[in-house]
């Protein structure tokens, strides 16, 4: 596919008036909109910011490539825009932006699409190409640079190609002492549209400068490009991560291993390439889940709790959807009891059907937080231990039993299956480290006999003989002080819980107050916090659609629309859509939005209200013991969030 079928003239922008970083989303995403490769500018803006939450794309040497791949765009396509004056965009390099590349993916691009993307970001390395662009008065002239740059890339692909078989050959036959250095790497980002290509391109080009070989595998939006082989990896004298996103890490041990952000392999490709090849960069050891013979060099992406957090998101988000499903069925199933009692099939069927979804919410919270700690050989050992902790009170009281429909007289719970879940992910990654020098005749053994039965072994008496008794009793007293609570009490956790709910909207402090509830309503079967919760994480949405709605001259024409947009969202607890306001007034937006919400969900526990469901906003308020009181929180929370923002927030400037 022609570069030039993506860069359409008819959406360049040769002289942007923005001069700030919002002011020149606003601008762009704008310029779609007219032109008709968006259909939904408020979405498309949305993921715009998202991404640049995650990190700013303005990778440096005056250029920003924001990119986004969702429903809202009608054709795959990026846009030229050039600023004189330069716009500050937080670029890493602290410099401002003169050329932009707003790359727009639709949500099914296909893979010619996504590979023409992937060759205009490798492009852009070329400070040549980049220099001209500066220069360029037309859009035409930008068409025709980059044209040039395509078909110079291309024949120079192919003489590369044709070079590097004539010297592997050579170096097939030539003394150890005369072959070049030769690293294997990967890049991957997020989105994978534009820096993992980018990554990819810029330390090839470096390592070709300083004389070692290289190959590099891509993750990004069309899958795994260039996958390495175990011979390559095997010959590799290091490897470069260059990654913002988990890739699979098991095939690299026992090398000199070097794991940065994929920004860094744009900007410091040749720092990276010497610290792989100076034999001082950490031996990377899959036994421990991470490089550790050396503490240098910033050798991992975060500390130890940023891993924690990772792994117990992979734990929650497998975990969600027998949540979200089986508790609305089981929360329909009470409705249909009401009208046609506990003994018809419709009621058996919704109950039945929510309570087999929820019966696995535990084992598979757990099996997923042990697979992101110690890969596939410890699902099995976590899944299991998972189980037992929602089933069996411990090896003090109770007898084990496996019908997932029997109420276990204290079962360990949620609390219980998360212990499960590090566990057996940890056990698995010592077994890994204990069977490492065993001979090689036995290597086939470790994954069909050894793991599975040791860890499962271990995890299964761990939680039979210490976790399960422990915890049985925690829960036990969790559930009894939740069941006991007075009034005041559960208005100030109410109030807790909502305001937690938009600290982060989406964030750690939304997830664990979200998690907090419904293992309370796992364990106790009262929805009481689950309405908390929902009441809060509706107010953010809700209170930017107020504020925009009746304070509109403080918002730009994207908020306001955006705002019609999150009257919607709101009501159907989707926090996420007061993003893209937090993130550009962060003060404001979230300082109003956890006052609403914390009202919001204390008033839930003042009005009893309980929602026996753990997801659906207001859709399911019929669901609700006090319908009334629920969607009066709600309001309120709403209202009071809304005009503390209409009149805090600052009036926009002309």
């Amino acid at each position: 596919m022609d570069i030039r079928d993506l860069l359409l003239k008819d959406v360049m922008i040769m002289d942007m008036k923005a001069t700030t970083k919002d002011a020149a989303i606003d601008e762009l995403v704008h310029k779609y909109a007219e032109q008709g490769v968006i259909n939904d500018e408020a979405l498309y803006k949305q993921d715009i910011i998202k991404r640049e939450a995650e990190s700013t794309t303005g990778i440096g040497d005056g250029i920003a490539m924001p990119h986004a791949k969702d429903k809202a765009v009608q054709r795959a396509t990026v846009m030229f825009a050039k600023s004189k004056a330069g716009v500050d965009f937080n670029a890493l390099d602290g410099q401002p932006v003169h050329l932009f590349f707003m790359i727009a993916a639709p949500e099914g691009a296909n893979n010619t699409h996504l590979a023409a993307l992937a060759a205009l970001s490798s492009l852009l390395i070329d400070p040549d190409l980049v220099a001209k662009l500066k220069e360029a008065q037309t859009p035409e002239d930008v068409q025709q640079l980059f044209a040039d740059a395509q078909a110079a890339k291309e024949a120079k692909d192919a003489k590369d190609a044709a070079a590097k078989a004539e010297k592997a050959a050579a170096q097939a036959s030539a003394p150890a002492a005369e072959k070049r250095p030769y690293i294997v790497g990967v890049t991957a980002c997020p989105n994978g549209i534009a820096h993992t290509y980018m990554a990819e391109a810029a330390l090839i080009k470096q390592a070709e400068a300083m004389g070692v070989d290289i190959k590099i595998e891509t993750n990004g939006s069309e899958g795994v490009k260039h996958l390495l082989t175990a011979d390559e990896i095997a010959r590799a004298d290091g490897v470069v991560i260059a990654a913002d996103k988990k890739v699979k890490m098991a095939r690299f041990d026992g090398k000199h291993l070097v794991n940065r952000p994929v920004t860094d392999g744009i900007n410091k490709s040749e720092e990276l390439l010497n610290e792989a090849l100076s034999g001082k960069a950490p031996v990377y050891h899959d036994a421990d889940g991470g490089a550790s013979d050396a503490d240098e060099g910033g050798s991992a992406n975060g500390g130890v709790w940023s891993e924690i957090y990772k792994d117990l998101m992979n734990g929650i988000s497998h975990m969600l959807p027998f949540v979200v499903g089986g508790g609305i069925l089981m929360a329909l199933s009470f409705v249909i009891e009401q009208f046609a009692g506990d003994k018809s099939l419709a009621f058996t069927f919704f109950n039945q059907a929510g309570n087999m979804a929820f019966a696995f919410m535990v084992p598979v919270l757990a099996a997923y937080i042990a697979e992101s700690i110690g890969d596939r050989p410890a699902l099995m050992p976590g899944f299991v231990g998972g189980f037992m902790a929602t089933v069996y009170t411990g090896a003090y009281g109770g007898a084990y039993t496996a019908s997932i429909a029997a109420n276990a007289k204290s079962p360990a719970g949620f609390l219980g299956g998360l212990v499960a879940g590090f566990l057996a992910g940890y056990i698995t990654v010592w077994m890994k480290k204990w069977t490492k020098n065993m001979p090689q005749s036995l290597e086939g053994m470790k994954p069909m006999l050894i793991y599975p039965i040791l860890g499962l072994l271990i995890v299964a008496a761990l939680m039979f003989f210490i976790v399960n008794p422990i915890f049985s009793v925690i829960n036990q007293w969790i559930t009894h002080f939740l069941n006991s609570m007075g009034t005041g009490n559960a208005v100030l956790l109410g109030l807790v819980l909502g305001g937690m709910m938009s600290i982060d909207m989406g964030g750690p402090f939304n997830k664990a107050a979200y998690v907090f509830a419904t293992g309370a309503f796992t364990a106790t079967h009262d929805g009481n916090l689950m309405a908390a919760v929902m009441a809060g994480g509706m107010v953010p949405p809700l209170a930017t659609a107020i504020a925009t709605a009746f304070w509109p001259k403080k918002f730009t024409d994207d908020e306001r629309k955006a705002g019609i947009s999150n009257w919607l969202l709101g009501i159907s607890f989707i926090t996420e859509g007061a993003i893209p306001f937090a993130t550009a007034d962060p003060l404001h937006v979230i300082g109003s939005s956890v006052i609403g919400a914390a009202i919001a969900g204390g008033l839930t526990q003042l009005w009893n209200v309980s929602v026996p469901a753990p997801h659906g906003g207001l859709w399911v308020a019929l669901l609700a013991t006090n319908i009334w009181g629920y969607v009066a929180a709600t309001v309120i929370g709403a209202v009071i969030a809304g005009v503390i923002l209409g009149i805090w927030k600052p009036a926009k400037q002309a």
